[in-house]
């Protein structure tokens, strides 16, 4: 049932009223001095985008990022805990380049081997 707004032409008084829509015409017919505001709807929804995370749920994912520091996960949700845990990252930042750099020289070494 919809919430309307009234106001009294005689005395100015404004009030709401919860009726059904079938209620409302009889009202308005039943008080001859009343007049229905009309304004900007009010939708109502069970859905809400907007709802900040619970903080049950950013606990949970606090801990996920905390058993795992080095996925982008981790580091996303541990950057701003200390110092210490942004120099491990760059230090795993290097070590994972210097990986990448040895793995591409081995791979290439070994398809010349086979030739």
């Amino acid at each position: 049932m919809p919430l309307y707004d009234f106001v009294d032409t005689e005395s100015g008084e404004a009030f709401e009223l919860l009726l059904k829509i079938a209620e409302r015409e009889e009202f308005l017919e039943a008080n001859p001095n009343l007049r229905q505001l009309v304004g900007a709807p009010m939708i109502v929804s069970g859905v809400d985008g907007l709802r900040k995370v619970d903080d049950g749920f950013s606990e949970v994912l606090q801990k996920i990022g905390e058993q795992n520091p080095q996925s982008n996960f981790g580091r996303s949700m541990n950057s701003a805990k200390s110092g210490k845990q942004g120099q491990v990252n760059k230090a795993v930042d290097r070590w994972k380049a210097q990986a990448d750099k040895d793995k591409k020289v081995y791979d290439t070494k070994g398809l010349e081997d086979l030739l």
